[in-house]
């Protein structure tokens, strides 16, 4: 089932859902001709678009909003916050392009702190699906909770097959004592390839699928804290306020320690190309994160040899 064809089912199913967006219809062409009223478009206007969508929650409808990523959780921050965010409505966002996926745009166009401002916003959930099979797993759910939501939308196609979604809950892909990647949305799939390298390098290697930043499964990072030699926190986000921090926090807030490697942008945006390119030249590929991982265990483990001691 693709993104459109389960927002299709859902609207039909429930005529309190509203799809709106912001003249960004490129998922959800042929949704006009079916829900008639009940789709609504207020061209390049983000802001009025979130005013219009809590509006439209405070009597009793799900909005279900579109926008670029960038605009709906920038442009229209304050809008979001105030209007949904602090009266708690249900108000759910679906960002397209975030993070890497906006690859031929620039800084503009980039959502790589989007994770950090929406989850600083107090009931306001936050999601990052892996791929387009983990998004509509993940979807129903966040539509019928009661609270505002914004979601990473990602409709690229893998052949991985995900589990059931769960609320606050991440998806243990595999379970590594030497190493675990913590990771969300497009670079799950690099994720995969890194873990197939490391393996073969001989180390045990984990990987788990943070679909859901905030609720975030502490447990999980706990444990994964707990069993792994090296936490790797991978993700298409500023290296402040998104995975790293949220692990950061959890961590200190259960007074624990780990050695954690973060492999994100730190301060800059990233140079704009094609996908592969984007990645090759950010150094996010599987090889490369791979090799980044074998690299910093070897330098911590070379740092930890004493010299013998030499008697006269």
């Amino acid at each position: 089932m693709t993104y459109e064809e389960l927002l299709t089912q859902t609207a039909l199913e429930n005529e309190k859902v509203i799809v709106m967006t912001a003249e960004n219809r490129a998922l959800i062409r042929n949704l006009p001709n079916l829900l008639g009223k009940r789709f609504i478009d207020t061209g390049i206007t983000e802001q009025t678009l979130i005013g219009a969508a809590a509006g439209l929650a405070l009597r009793g409808r799900t909005p279900v909003v579109h926008a670029l990523a960038s605009f709906l959780t920038m442009r229209a921050f304050e809008f979001f916050r105030t209007d949904a965010g602090i009266a708690n409505l249900p108000v759910k966002l679906s960002g397209f392009i975030p993070g890497f996926l906006s690859d031929a745009n620039g800084p503009t166009h980039q959502a790589i702190e989007d994770i950090s401002l929406m989850r600083g916003i107090p009931n306001v959930t936050v999601f990052a699906p892996a791929d387009e099979d983990d998004l509509v797993k993940m979807l129903p759910t966040i539509w019928n909770s009661a609270q505002p939501a914004y979601t990473r939308i990602n409709t690229r196609q893998t052949n991985f097959v995900h589990q059931p979604f769960e609320m606050g809950k991440a998806e243990v892909v595999s379970i590594g004592t030497d190493v675990t990647i913590l990771t969300y949305g497009l670079l799950f799939e690099q994720a995969l390839v890194a873990v197939d390298i490391l393996k073969k390098e001989g180390l045990s290697t984990g990987l788990i699928n943070m679909r859901s930043l905030k609720p975030v499964d502490e447990q999980a990072i706990l444990e994964t804290a707990a069993l792994s030699d090296l936490v790797v926190t991978l993700e298409d986000h500023f290296v402040t306020g998104g995975l790293y921090s949220i692990v950061a926090e959890v961590l200190l807030k259960h007074a624990k320690t780990a050695r954690v490697m973060p492999m994100a942008l730190k301060d800059k945006w990233f140079k704009p190309a094609l996908l592969p390119q984007v990645l090759q030249h950010e150094g996010f590929t599987g090889k490369q994160i791979a090799e980044n991982i074998l690299g910093y265990k070897t330098s911590y483990t070379q740092s930890q040899i004493s010299l013998p001691e030499f008697s006269e």
